[in-house]
């Protein structure tokens, strides 16, 4: 079993001769406890092409210290990490080899650098002795293990300074002043991995760093769009895997962004190779949605029900919401799971990185961005313009109801084309994707509503069936219908704001 920890750190060049200022000049530090020294070895483990090291994680085997075993460091952002263990075994725990699997896919992990700390820790803390944060000298030696760098070494000296657990991130600020004020200065490398890897890289000739130019084509624009949304997709996999707040969600608007953007832009990246990728997208993003539409459920009933007057709450409501809902969402939770361990989807995740290393560009990819890629938005918008108008036609009803839910799945390609478009068309693309936005809105909630009703219904018959009353639901029922036919009624002016000509002529520029 694995378990995680957020560690906020920060590192700190320093040498054998170096001595710590005093800390308690700190602002909050009230004590330095010395906790004496431990000797650490930790082998760390990657890919042969280094894989993970370019993502900026960290895979180790650590023996000594007060956490031996194995530990996954996953970036969240500048100085903080979570920290995913599990025991000492000889082998790789299965629980971090799935949270590695969107990277390193079907390629084997080995070791690279085995790393030997001599570790001398003080503790500080404030003035009613609780832990503060913990500091320590680390006199480091550092060991290629790969073939091509076998026996290569490095030695360096740092300064760790690690947060404890819901302690101030301020602290960190105030001991870095102290620290620079007696000459230490912030380490180069992120991590010692990083360190080791360069110190112990097996002899090359000199690279020229050459920056990635700007994008300048409409082609650029588009690869860097589609770039960014698969590495969100790998990004978000371990996310997904844990459990995080809203990353199924948020994993699944990458995916259907990517879609998007691949059917829009089909004059610039050929859909001879492209579609067969969307309908790899489509399975995945329905898939996930399983649990991402379950999760939207919840929180509407949830908040829906906890609106009401105790008085209108006439049986065991919140037992028979939070049952059906455990049950419902174990169900897809395991499903979407399952679908990130599938090799269906790690077929795709290699398509898209084929796509990236050798775009399919067709000849409109070579011209302006502002010659492509407005035509492109708006061919989407008109699309939506149809669909709005057939389903402002349409009687209420179920038929305009599912009218109303298309209209709404164009609105959100619009705006998905719309946000692909913005660095190349600055400002009138942002007006014009937050528009369309306005208009997904109203038809979100109200195909949200849909979906509440239809929850609803099974819900009072679930409760009739046993013997409870079913007039809690039946309430919350005729409300979700109020809310659809009030979204209905909004509708035609929130599309009359967001399809004005002007808005339009200055996205064409």
């Amino acid at each position: 079993m694995a378990d995680a920890k957020r560690e906020v750190e920060r590192k700190y060049e320093a040498t054998p001769e170096t001595r710590l200022p005093d800390l308690t000049r700190a602002a909050g530090v009230s004590a330095v406890v010395h906790r004496g020294l431990s000797e650490l070895d930790a082998v760390y483990y990657d890919t042969v092409d280094l894989r993970l090291a370019a993502d900026s994680l960290t895979l180790r085997r650590r023996t000594g210290g007060d956490d031996a075993g194995w530990h996954l460091k996953i970036p969240v952002s500048a100085d903080v990490r979570d920290e995913i263990r599990a025991p000492l075994t000889d082998a790789l725990p299965p629980a971090l080899g799935d949270l590695l699997r969107s990277r390193v896919r079907r390629t084997p992990v080995d070791p690279v650098v085995r790393i030997l700390s001599a570790r001398d820790v003080h503790h500080l803390l404030d003035a009613d002795g609780a832990l503060l944060a913990e500091l320590s000298v680390d006199e480091v030696l550092a060991e290629r293990l790969t073939e091509d760098g076998n026996g290569t070494t490095s030695t360096w000296t740092e300064i760790e300074v690690e947060l404890a657990d819901d302690a101030d991130p301020a602290l960190l600020d105030a001991v870095e002043r102290r620290l620079r004020k007696a000459g230490v200065r912030p380490a180069a490398a992120p991590s010692k991995l990083s360190r080791a890897l360069a110190e112990t890289a097996p002899d090359e000739p000199p690279r020229t760093e050459r920056r990635k130019p700007s994008p300048r084509t409409a082609g650029d624009h588009v690869l860097a769009y589609v770039r960014r949304q698969v590495t969100a997709l790998v990004e978000l996999d371990p996310a997904v895997r844990r459990d995080l707040p809203d990353s199924v969600h948020r994993m699944r608007v990458a995916t259907r962004r990517l879609r998007s953007a691949l059917r829009t832009y089909r004059k610039v990246l050929d859909r001879g190779v492209t579609d067969p990728l969307r309908d790899e997208l489509k399975w995945l993003a329905a898939e996930l949605g399983v649990d991402r539409d379950q999760e939207v459920l919840d929180a509407r009933l949830g908040s829906r029900v906890a609106a009401l007057p105790e008085t209108l709450v006439l049986g065991p409501v919140d037992a028979r919401l939070r049952l059906t809902s455990v049950a419902r969402r174990s169900g897809s939770r395991g499903r979407a799971v399952a679908v990130l361990d599938a090799e269906r989807y790690l077929t795709l995740l290699d398509a898209l990185d084929d796509l990236l290393a050798d775009p399919p560009l067709r000849p409109a990819a070579a011209r302006r961005p502002r010659d492509v890629l407005p035509r492109a938005v708006l061919k989407e918008y008109e699309r939506l313009a149809t669909r709005v108008g057939n389903a402002l036609r349409l009687p209420a009803g179920e038929e305009r109801d599912i009218a109303l839910h298309e209209a709404r799945k164009a609105a959100k390609r619009v705006r998905y084309a719309a946000e692909a478009a913005r660095p190349a068309l600055g400002r009138p693309a942002k007006r014009f994707a937050k528009r369309m936005k306005s208009v997904q809105s109203v038809l979100g909630d109200h195909q949200d509503s849909v979906v509440a009703r239809d929850a609803l219904r099974t819900l009072a018959a679930q409760a009739h069936g046993a013997g409870e009353s079913a007039f809690t639901w039946g309430l919350l029922y005729g409300r979700e219908e109020a809310t659809a036919r009030a979204r209905e009624r909004e509708l035609p002016g929130v599309w009359a704001r967001a399809s004005r000509p002007g808005l339009r002529a200055a996205l064409k520029g």
